[in-house]
Protein backbone atom coordinates (compact mmCIF):
# COMPACT_ATOMS: atom_id res chain seq x y z
CA UNK A 1 0.00 0.00 0.00
CA UNK A 2 1.51 3.43 -0.78
CA UNK A 3 0.51 5.49 2.61
CA UNK A 4 1.11 9.06 2.84
CA UNK A 5 -1.20 9.60 6.13
CA UNK A 6 -1.94 7.95 9.13
CA UNK A 7 -5.24 8.42 11.46
CA UNK A 8 -4.94 7.50 15.07
CA UNK A 9 -7.34 7.11 18.00
CA UNK A 10 -5.43 6.13 21.21
CA UNK A 11 -7.67 4.81 24.10
CA UNK A 12 -7.84 3.19 27.03
CA UNK A 13 -8.66 -0.36 26.17
CA UNK A 14 -7.81 0.08 22.22
CA UNK A 15 -5.55 1.37 19.95
CA UNK A 16 -6.99 2.45 16.33
CA UNK A 17 -5.68 3.10 13.11
CA UNK A 18 -7.23 4.11 10.09
CA UNK A 19 -4.55 4.55 6.71
CA UNK A 20 -4.77 6.81 3.90
CA UNK A 21 -3.16 6.98 0.45
CA UNK A 22 -1.88 9.45 -1.82
CA UNK A 23 -4.96 9.74 -3.19
CA UNK A 24 -6.22 10.97 0.03
CA UNK A 25 -8.59 7.38 0.23
CA UNK A 26 -9.12 5.12 3.01
CA UNK A 27 -6.60 2.32 2.49
CA UNK A 28 -6.77 0.21 5.95
CA UNK A 29 -8.15 0.14 9.17
CA UNK A 30 -6.71 -1.48 11.95
CA UNK A 31 -7.32 -1.67 15.97
CA UNK A 32 -5.41 -3.67 18.93
CA UNK A 33 -7.00 -4.20 22.14
CA UNK A 34 -4.71 -2.52 24.81
CA UNK A 35 -5.03 -2.19 28.58
CA UNK A 36 -3.02 0.75 28.87
CA UNK A 37 -4.38 0.90 33.44
CA UNK A 38 -1.35 -2.17 33.20
CA UNK A 39 1.21 0.52 31.90
CA UNK A 40 3.00 2.24 29.47
CA UNK A 41 4.58 -0.89 28.07
CA UNK A 42 1.15 -1.69 27.03
CA UNK A 43 0.52 1.32 25.20
CA UNK A 44 3.86 1.53 23.81
CA UNK A 45 3.56 -2.51 22.08
CA UNK A 46 -0.14 -1.49 20.69
CA UNK A 47 0.99 1.54 18.91
CA UNK A 48 4.23 -0.12 18.04
CA UNK A 49 2.80 -3.43 16.52
CA UNK A 50 0.41 -1.76 14.25
CA UNK A 51 2.75 0.74 13.20
CA UNK A 52 5.08 -1.56 12.13
CA UNK A 53 2.89 -1.74 8.76
CA UNK A 54 3.47 0.98 7.65
CA UNK A 55 6.68 2.63 5.95
CA UNK A 56 8.58 4.58 8.88
CA UNK A 57 8.36 8.03 7.23
CA UNK A 58 4.57 8.43 7.02
CA UNK A 59 3.18 11.49 8.61
CA UNK A 60 0.34 10.00 12.06
CA UNK A 61 -1.86 12.86 13.19
CA UNK A 62 -3.49 11.60 16.87
CA UNK A 63 -6.32 11.51 18.92
CA UNK A 64 -6.75 10.10 22.41
CA UNK A 65 -8.44 9.53 25.12
CA UNK A 66 -5.71 7.36 26.88
CA UNK A 67 -5.34 9.74 29.21
CA UNK A 68 -8.16 8.83 31.49
CA UNK A 69 -6.68 5.52 32.13
CA UNK A 70 -5.84 5.24 36.25
CA UNK A 71 -2.28 4.55 35.11
CA UNK A 72 -1.74 8.32 35.73
CA UNK A 73 -2.13 10.20 38.80
CA UNK A 74 -4.37 12.95 36.68
CA UNK A 75 -5.93 14.05 33.10
CA UNK A 76 -3.01 16.28 32.34
CA UNK A 77 -0.22 14.08 33.51
CA UNK A 78 -2.09 11.01 31.26
CA UNK A 79 -1.94 13.74 28.08
CA UNK A 80 1.56 14.56 28.76
CA UNK A 81 2.32 10.84 29.66
CA UNK A 82 0.27 9.57 26.45
CA UNK A 83 2.47 11.94 24.41
CA UNK A 84 6.08 11.38 25.55
CA UNK A 85 4.86 7.45 24.44
CA UNK A 86 3.71 8.47 21.16
CA UNK A 87 6.87 10.47 20.24
CA UNK A 88 8.93 7.82 21.06
CA UNK A 89 7.39 5.12 18.56
CA UNK A 90 5.89 7.39 15.72
CA UNK A 91 8.79 10.86 16.27
CA UNK A 92 10.18 9.39 13.53
CA UNK A 93 8.31 11.24 11.21
CA UNK A 94 6.03 14.15 11.72
CA UNK A 95 3.45 13.66 14.49
CA UNK A 96 0.47 15.94 15.83
CA UNK A 97 -1.97 15.72 18.49
CA UNK A 98 -5.61 16.49 17.91
CA UNK A 99 -7.02 19.38 20.39
CA UNK A 100 -10.81 19.57 19.30
CA UNK A 101 -11.15 23.34 18.01
CA UNK A 102 -7.66 24.18 18.89
CA UNK A 103 -6.99 22.20 15.72
CA UNK A 104 -3.25 20.12 15.84
CA UNK A 105 -0.69 20.54 17.84
CA UNK A 106 2.99 19.24 18.02
CA UNK A 107 3.25 16.79 20.01
CA UNK A 108 5.81 18.13 22.65
CA UNK A 109 3.62 20.82 22.97
CA UNK A 110 0.84 18.44 24.32
CA UNK A 111 1.37 19.93 28.20
CA UNK A 112 0.26 23.74 26.91
CA UNK A 113 -2.90 22.00 25.49
CA UNK A 114 -3.79 19.10 27.71
CA UNK A 115 -7.24 20.41 27.95
CA UNK A 116 -7.77 20.60 24.79
CA UNK A 117 -6.41 17.09 23.69
CA UNK A 118 -7.65 14.87 26.22
CA UNK A 119 -10.52 13.03 25.29
CA UNK A 120 -11.38 15.00 22.31
CA UNK A 121 -11.79 12.54 19.65
CA UNK A 122 -15.87 12.73 19.79
CA UNK A 123 -15.13 16.04 18.50
CA UNK A 124 -13.04 14.88 15.28
CA UNK A 125 -15.98 12.49 14.21
CA UNK A 126 -18.28 15.37 15.07
CA UNK A 127 -16.35 17.77 12.62
CA UNK A 128 -16.17 15.60 9.98
CA UNK A 129 -19.80 14.94 9.66
CA UNK A 130 -20.95 18.93 10.31
CA UNK A 131 -18.66 19.52 7.16
CA UNK A 132 -20.93 16.48 4.67
CA UNK A 133 -24.35 16.61 6.55
CA UNK A 134 -26.58 19.76 7.16
CA UNK A 135 -28.00 18.34 11.17
CA UNK A 136 -28.48 15.82 13.15
CA UNK A 137 -27.27 14.01 16.27
CA UNK A 138 -23.76 11.56 16.08
CA UNK A 139 -24.62 8.79 18.00
CA UNK A 140 -21.05 7.47 18.62
CA UNK A 141 -21.85 3.71 20.98
CA UNK A 142 -18.41 2.19 21.49
CA UNK A 143 -17.12 -1.05 23.62
CA UNK A 144 -17.39 1.15 26.80
CA UNK A 145 -18.82 4.73 26.38
CA UNK A 146 -21.55 6.58 23.97
CA UNK A 147 -20.99 9.80 22.79
CA UNK A 148 -24.53 11.43 21.69
CA UNK A 149 -23.34 14.63 19.74
CA UNK A 150 -25.29 17.40 18.28
CA UNK A 151 -23.83 18.85 14.83
CA UNK A 152 -25.44 21.53 12.28
CA UNK A 153 -24.71 24.48 9.97
CA UNK A 154 -20.79 23.28 9.58
CA UNK A 155 -19.95 23.43 12.99
CA UNK A 156 -20.38 20.73 16.27
CA UNK A 157 -23.08 21.98 18.43
CA UNK A 158 -22.25 19.73 21.43
CA UNK A 159 -22.94 22.10 24.71
CA UNK A 160 -20.00 20.55 26.83
CA UNK A 161 -16.22 19.90 25.77
CA UNK A 162 -14.80 18.20 28.45
CA UNK A 163 -15.46 14.60 29.95
CA UNK A 164 -17.42 16.11 33.19
CA UNK A 165 -19.08 18.73 31.58
CA UNK A 166 -20.52 15.89 28.78
CA UNK A 167 -21.05 13.60 31.47
CA UNK A 168 -23.78 16.61 33.03
CA UNK A 169 -25.13 17.36 29.43
CA UNK A 170 -26.16 13.50 28.53
CA UNK A 171 -23.48 13.64 25.88
CA UNK A 172 -21.56 10.93 27.27
CA UNK A 173 -22.90 8.21 28.50
CA UNK A 174 -20.36 5.65 30.11
CA UNK A 175 -22.53 2.64 28.81
CA UNK A 176 -21.00 0.24 25.93
CA UNK A 177 -21.65 -2.58 23.90
CA UNK A 178 -18.74 -4.67 24.85
CA UNK A 179 -16.69 -3.97 28.41
CA UNK A 180 -19.36 -2.84 30.34
CA UNK A 181 -20.03 -4.36 33.73
CA UNK A 182 -23.91 -5.73 33.88
CA UNK A 183 -24.66 -4.44 37.20
CA UNK A 184 -24.40 -0.69 35.65
CA UNK A 185 -27.18 -1.52 34.06
CA UNK A 186 -29.96 -1.98 35.78
CA UNK A 187 -30.51 -2.62 40.24
CA UNK A 188 -32.91 -5.51 39.87
CA UNK A 189 -34.25 -7.67 36.88
CA UNK A 190 -36.51 -10.04 35.94
CA UNK A 191 -36.76 -14.06 36.61
CA UNK A 192 -38.49 -16.97 37.34
CA UNK A 193 -41.48 -14.76 38.14
CA UNK A 194 -39.61 -12.24 40.71
CA UNK A 195 -37.48 -9.16 40.19
CA UNK A 196 -33.92 -10.21 41.44
CA UNK A 197 -31.57 -7.73 42.68
CA UNK A 198 -28.50 -8.17 40.64
CA UNK A 199 -25.01 -8.62 41.92
CA UNK A 200 -22.91 -6.05 42.70
CA UNK A 201 -19.68 -8.18 41.26
CA UNK A 202 -18.23 -8.31 37.97
CA UNK A 203 -19.64 -11.39 37.30
CA UNK A 204 -20.35 -10.35 33.36
CA UNK A 205 -20.67 -7.71 30.81
CA UNK A 206 -22.38 -6.19 28.07
CA UNK A 207 -20.82 -8.30 25.74
CA UNK A 208 -22.51 -11.66 26.86
CA UNK A 209 -25.20 -9.35 27.13
CA UNK A 210 -25.39 -8.71 23.23
CA UNK A 211 -24.02 -12.13 22.24
CA UNK A 212 -27.30 -14.15 23.92
CA UNK A 213 -29.03 -11.92 22.07
CA UNK A 214 -27.37 -12.42 18.73
CA UNK A 215 -26.34 -8.70 18.12
CA UNK A 216 -22.80 -8.36 19.33
CA UNK A 217 -20.90 -8.03 16.04
CA UNK A 218 -17.81 -9.49 15.34
CA UNK A 219 -14.49 -8.41 16.17
CA UNK A 220 -16.83 -6.31 18.63
CA UNK A 221 -14.94 -8.16 21.88
CA UNK A 222 -11.59 -7.77 22.26
CA UNK A 223 -10.69 -8.60 26.01
CA UNK A 224 -10.80 -10.95 28.09
CA UNK A 225 -14.19 -11.66 29.80
CA UNK A 226 -15.61 -11.22 33.00
CA UNK A 227 -13.94 -14.37 33.76
CA UNK A 228 -11.18 -15.32 31.45
CA UNK A 229 -13.73 -17.86 30.15
CA UNK A 230 -14.78 -18.60 26.73
CA UNK A 231 -16.39 -16.09 24.50
CA UNK A 232 -19.35 -18.52 23.76
CA UNK A 233 -23.15 -18.33 24.31
CA UNK A 234 -23.13 -20.98 27.06
CA UNK A 235 -19.73 -19.38 28.60
CA UNK A 236 -22.12 -15.96 28.35
CA UNK A 237 -25.38 -17.59 29.63
CA UNK A 238 -22.70 -19.04 32.75
CA UNK A 239 -21.43 -15.29 33.44
CA UNK A 240 -24.68 -13.74 32.82
CA UNK A 241 -26.92 -16.12 35.10
CA UNK A 242 -24.49 -15.69 38.11
CA UNK A 243 -25.64 -11.90 38.38
CA UNK A 244 -28.84 -13.18 39.57
CA UNK A 245 -27.66 -15.98 41.93
CA UNK A 246 -28.24 -19.10 39.12
CA UNK A 247 -26.30 -21.90 38.05
CA UNK A 248 -26.40 -23.05 33.81
CA UNK A 249 -28.94 -25.75 33.01
CA UNK A 250 -31.00 -27.02 30.30
CA UNK A 251 -33.91 -24.99 31.95
CA UNK A 252 -31.99 -21.86 33.10
CA UNK A 253 -30.61 -21.26 28.97
CA UNK A 254 -33.44 -20.05 27.87
CA UNK A 255 -33.72 -17.58 30.95
CA UNK A 256 -30.19 -16.42 30.52
CA UNK A 257 -31.49 -15.34 27.07
CA UNK A 258 -35.11 -13.72 28.58
CA UNK A 259 -32.51 -11.94 31.02
CA UNK A 260 -30.26 -11.10 28.10
CA UNK A 261 -32.96 -9.23 26.46
CA UNK A 262 -34.00 -7.84 29.37
CA UNK A 263 -31.00 -5.73 30.17
CA UNK A 264 -29.79 -5.12 26.38
CA UNK A 265 -33.33 -3.29 26.92
CA UNK A 266 -32.26 -1.52 29.59
CA UNK A 267 -29.65 -0.15 28.08
CA UNK A 268 -31.07 0.93 25.11
CA UNK A 269 -33.63 2.89 27.30
CA UNK A 270 -30.62 4.40 28.99
CA UNK A 271 -29.18 5.54 25.70
CA UNK A 272 -32.67 6.67 24.46
CA UNK A 273 -32.93 9.00 27.33
CA UNK A 274 -29.60 10.46 26.72
CA UNK A 275 -30.51 10.55 23.12
CA UNK A 276 -34.00 12.89 24.38
CA UNK A 277 -32.33 14.94 26.44
CA UNK A 278 -29.77 15.93 23.87
CA UNK A 279 -32.60 16.46 21.30
CA UNK A 280 -34.34 18.65 23.45
CA UNK A 281 -31.40 21.50 23.69
CA UNK A 282 -31.36 21.36 20.18
CA UNK A 283 -33.59 24.53 18.12
CA UNK A 284 -35.09 21.71 16.07
CA UNK A 285 -36.21 18.26 16.82
CA UNK A 286 -32.73 16.36 15.05
CA UNK A 287 -33.65 14.80 11.45
CA UNK A 288 -30.82 12.69 11.17
CA UNK A 289 -29.30 10.53 13.36
CA UNK A 290 -26.06 9.35 12.30
CA UNK A 291 -24.22 6.15 13.91
CA UNK A 292 -20.94 5.04 14.60
CA UNK A 293 -19.04 2.59 16.95
CA UNK A 294 -19.27 -0.94 17.27
CA UNK A 295 -22.57 -1.15 18.90
CA UNK A 296 -24.26 1.21 16.31
CA UNK A 297 -26.76 -1.38 16.01
CA UNK A 298 -28.48 0.43 19.15
CA UNK A 299 -28.41 3.94 17.30
CA UNK A 300 -29.95 1.97 14.73
CA UNK A 301 -32.90 0.91 16.67
CA UNK A 302 -33.45 4.44 18.60
CA UNK A 303 -33.89 6.25 15.67
CA UNK A 304 -36.24 3.66 14.44
CA UNK A 305 -38.11 3.72 17.52
CA UNK A 306 -38.31 8.03 17.30
CA UNK A 307 -38.87 7.34 12.95
CA UNK A 308 -36.03 9.52 12.55
CA UNK A 309 -33.73 8.72 9.73
CA UNK A 310 -30.96 7.05 10.22
CA UNK A 311 -27.87 7.06 8.35
CA UNK A 312 -24.65 4.18 9.27
CA UNK A 313 -21.62 6.09 9.36
CA UNK A 314 -20.21 2.62 7.37
CA UNK A 315 -21.94 4.45 4.21
CA UNK A 316 -20.35 8.08 5.03
CA UNK A 317 -16.52 7.68 5.52
CA UNK A 318 -15.41 5.35 2.55
CA UNK A 319 -16.75 3.86 -0.54
CA UNK A 320 -14.91 0.57 -0.61
CA UNK A 321 -17.34 -1.74 0.68
CA UNK A 322 -14.46 -3.71 2.50
CA UNK A 323 -13.59 -1.12 4.74
CA UNK A 324 -17.13 0.46 5.31
CA UNK A 325 -17.66 -1.41 8.78
CA UNK A 326 -14.25 -0.90 10.19
CA UNK A 327 -14.29 2.63 9.29
CA UNK A 328 -17.31 3.53 11.04
CA UNK A 329 -16.34 0.81 14.08
CA UNK A 330 -13.13 3.02 14.50
CA UNK A 331 -14.59 6.39 13.69
CA UNK A 332 -12.39 8.89 15.26
CA UNK A 333 -9.33 7.20 13.15
CA UNK A 334 -11.01 7.58 10.58
CA UNK A 335 -12.17 10.94 11.60
CA UNK A 336 -8.43 12.50 12.49
CA UNK A 337 -6.89 11.37 9.40
CA UNK A 338 -9.39 13.00 7.44
CA UNK A 339 -9.14 16.50 9.23
CA UNK A 340 -5.33 16.38 9.09
CA UNK A 341 -5.29 16.05 5.06
CA UNK A 342 -7.64 18.71 4.88
CA UNK A 343 -5.07 21.12 6.49
CA UNK A 344 -2.24 19.57 5.22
Amino acid sequence: MNIARLGWDVGGAHVKLAAFGRDGRLKAVRIAPCPVWKGEDQLAEAVRGLRAEFAPEVASAVTMTAEVADLWPDRRAGVVGTAAVLMRELGGAPLALFAGPEGFVPAERAAEHADAIGSANWYATAAVLAHLLPGGVLVDIGSTTADLIPFGSGRVAARGFTDAERLANNELIYTGVARTPVMALAAEAPFGGRWLPLMAEHYATTADVHRLTGDLPEGADLHPSADGGPKTEEASARRLLRMVGQDLTPVTLPQAKALARHLAEAQTHRLGRALDCVASGMEAAPELIVGAGVGRFLTARLAERRTTAYLDLADVLTDDPALARPAADCAPAVAVGLLAAALA
